[in-house]
């Protein structure tokens, strides 16, 4: 297919059908048809264009389509075509690249398409060009071709139209001496980040009239493309009640950035009452406190638990889980307040949280939700969404993706291209986080933590097979291409300078490294305060684990602050002033330079090792740019060598794929426990110490025990399977 079609939404359905299934016929033409897209802001508020087609071709050529068959639709068509080429052109017209003099260097043409009206020729013009389904096909070839444009400017076309340059602008400014700093290398990043590609395009214009499922990659533009879609939506339809929601609470303020930026290239401000930028729990307290859950409960006037609330009625790691389904037990008639729900971080959320805002969802129930498995920072996989959304009475599942047609609306998108980290940072995130390269444990054979359980999930995420392949039992050699891992994200630096890992003998020469690399990025690397983040992987240590590097930093005259602790909780950057945080409130962020420290903490085989390895994954994935990744002591060496044999593979993932029984061995191995579990296997091993301890003092005789039980446990401590490693 040579043109790409997007659908949105407009109030003429059947003659943007027709219009679809023409142009993806026209073999001599590439590029991308939206339809109901872009919305351009006005004087008179914002205008919808029906359909605008972007080609190399031909430029840019605006369709004015008249639904049905009334000719008296037709008394204006003319004016149509005048309104959408000067709102277009006054788009456009801002960016220099796309000016030369006072000439726009963009081709543009307008064409009313009426597929319902069988005689045009009365209508006929030379400067209004008008077509049905017969004869669009010859119209389009009477369009002149677009002369060999400028280099870049089809992309820098399509980045305008898509509004992507103002994700871009930066909330400071960085004041640039010196073109080979890193603050430039950090600029011209950031600009060269700047145009959609076609799954982005498609996961924030196309809305589903029900269940969308966007899962992507850390750095693939998830959070992104909701804001964009929020925005998008919040346009189209401005008597919607949408809620965009979200588990890390400093993501509100980058959310409503986002959406406001983003509105207001469409030509108007956010209507914040029925725009909801709003917390997944909340508390009472006013609107800026309020979350999704509160408000269920408030409306449909059933018990609201808070944390400690919900804790202690049932337990801490599933408190907000059976808070949900508590609430969704109690209420008796469901109050529907709202046309669309948009959840980021979803695999942070519980499944019961995606039933509660599936059931507070309108008719069709549209309801997006975004995530990536390898950040989840609990206990639990999200499951699929027949598990998810149960079943009818017929027992019909409620919801069922992969059901549209293909040239229809997608319900279930993979991002598989990474914007934010190069290669070789992405590569080394999940070489870490998946265990590809650490020592064999004799329990699973292997040293790996966890895995798929399905092989061509790697390709669909952006992988490609060097040799080998993707099957159980098999070795497979992967690698990422500049498809989907662009060049560019590594070409600023040598990639020795992208990924560091740095082992220390003690925290305080860890601390002292870490504040002097700092000093230096600010004070001679040109970057600011707000390019840098400092991550302490494990959340319940970072108040401590950050405070002697805080108070070294002090010293040297630059200001800190702990994200949601020294600040509010929906902020996570402050200006002149550097962001240490723990992993919760690191999702969503991004940062050019990531500091990880005390990264010992995700190494050993412990139980939640996974869980250890995806806070390193997610910290890692914060890097627009460089990453360093400290800690301290032999863990550390240990991580470091992991590290060092992926770089001896040229940052690619050698591994054997594990069969079915041995994932499930590394599930056994490496499975993540609840509260109840840890607190029995702590009392466990307490026993077994004091037992131990009974013995060697003389307190306790082996032959006094039961023969049986003794018998039973060196039986088990004598297995081939069973290694103190494991």
């Amino acid at each position: 297919m040579s043109v790409e079609v997007i659908h949105g939404t407009n109030q003429k359905p059947a003659a943007s059908a027709e219009l679809d299934k023409i142009i993806r016929n026209q073999s001599d033409l590439f590029g991308t048809l939206y339809i109901g897209y872009p919305i351009i802001g006005t004087s008179g508020g914002p205008r919808t264009i029906d359909a605008l087609l972007v080609s190399k071709e031909k430029g840019i050529t605006i369709f004015d389509l008249i639904e049905g068959d009334d000719k008296d639709s037709l008394r204006d068509f003319k004016q149509h075509q005048d309104d959408s080429a000067n709102n277009l052109d006054s788009k456009l017209r801002p960016y220099p690249n796309l000016v030369s003099r006072r000439d726009l260097l963009v081709k543009i043409h307008t064409l009313s398409f009426a597929p319902g009206i069988s005689d045009l020729s009365e209508y006929a013009s030379d400067d209004y060009p008008i077509a049905n389904s017969e004869t669009l096909t010859d119209e389009l070839k009477t369009l002149d071709d677009w002369e060999t444009p400028a280099p870049n400017i089809y992309e820098e076309t399509l980045s305008v139209l898509q509004d992507v340059s103002t994700i871009r602008q930066s909330s400071f400014e960085r004041k640039i001496e010196r073109e080979d700093s890193r603050g430039a290398k950090l600029d011209r990043l950031e600009k060269q980040i700047s145009t959609l590609d076609n799954l982005q395009n498609k996961a924030f214009i196309e809305t589903v009239e029900g269940v969308q499922r966007i899962r992507g990659l850390a750095g693939s533009g998830k959070t992104i493309v909701l804001a964009r879609k929020a925005a998008y939506l919040h346009a189209q339809h401005p008597d919607w009640r949408i809620a965009v929601t979200f588990n890390t609470r400093s993501l509100k303020g980058l959310f409503q950035d986002l959406i406001n930026r983003f509105s207001l290239a469409q030509g108007n401000e956010p209507d914040w009452e029925n725009l909801r930028i709003i917390h997944a729990w909340g508390a009472s307290g006013g609107i800026e406190r309020d979350g999704i859950y509160h408000e269920f409960c408030r409306v449909n006037d059933v018990d609201y638990l808070d944390f400690r609330s919900a804790s202690r009625m049932f337990s801490r790691d599933k408190a907000f889980a059976r808070a949900c389904s508590h609430a969704l037990n109690q209420a008796s008639e469901i109050r529907q307040i709202y046309d669309a729900i948009l959840v980021d971080e979803a695999q942070d959320l519980p499944k019961q949280f995606l039933q509660l805002c599936y059931k507070m969802l309108r008719h069709p129930h549209r309801l997006v939700y975004a995530y990536d498995e390898l950040q989840s920072l609990t206990d639990e996989s999200l499951p699929p969404p027949e598990e998810i959304f149960g079943s009818g009475s017929d027992g019909t599942s409620n919801v069922q993706l992969n059901k549209t047609d293909n040239n229809g609306p997608r319900d279930d998108i993979i991002l598989e291209k990474c914007y934010r980290n190069s290669r070789p940072v992405l590569v080394t995130a999940h070489a870490l986080g998946f265990g590809v390269y650490r020592d064999a444990q004799s329990r699973s054979g292997a040293g790996l933590i966890q895995m798929f359980d399905y092989p061509q999930l790697w390709e669909e995420i952006g992988y490609e097979i060097r040799k080998g392949e993707l099957r159980e039992g098999s070795s497979v050699t992967l690698h990422r291409t500049g498809d989907t891992s662009p060049t560019f994200l590594e070409e600023h630096s040598e990639t020795d300078d992208l990924v560091k890992f740095k082992v220390f003998d003690s925290e305080e020469e860890q601390a002292e490294w870490l504040t002097n690399a700092i000093k230096y990025n600010i004070e001679n690397d040109e970057m600011r305060h707000g390019d840098i983040i400092v991550i302490n992987p494990n959340p319940r240590t970072t108040r401590m684990n950050a405070g002697r590097a805080r108070r070294l930093l002090l010293d040297m005259g630059i200001n800190s602050h702990i994200a949601g602790v020294s600040t509010d909780p929906n902020v996570f950057f402050e200006r002149d002033s550097v962001t240490f945080t723990g992993i919760f409130r690191a999702k969503g962020n991004e940062a050019g330079m990531v500091y990880v420290i005390n990264a010992q903490d995700c190494h050993g085989t412990s139980f939640n090792l996974a869980n250890k390895r995806n806070q390193l994954f997610t910290a890692i994935t914060r890097s627009k740019a460089w990453v360093r990744v400290l800690g301290v002591g032999d863990s550390m060496r240990e991580l470091k060598q992991e590290y060092d044999m992926l770089k001896n593979w040229n940052f690619e993932l050698n591994f054997r794929y594990p069969t079915a029984e041995q994932r499930e061995k590394l599930r056994v191995v490496h499975r993540d426990m609840n509260r109840e579990d840890i607190v029995r296997l702590n009392n466990r091993q307490k026993s077994l110490l004091e037992l131990i301890q009974d013995v060697e003092s003389g307190n306790l005789h082996i032959e006094d025990m039961d023969r049986d039980l003794v018998a039973t446990l060196k039986d088990l401590l004598n297995k081939d399977s069973w290694h103190a490693d494991s």
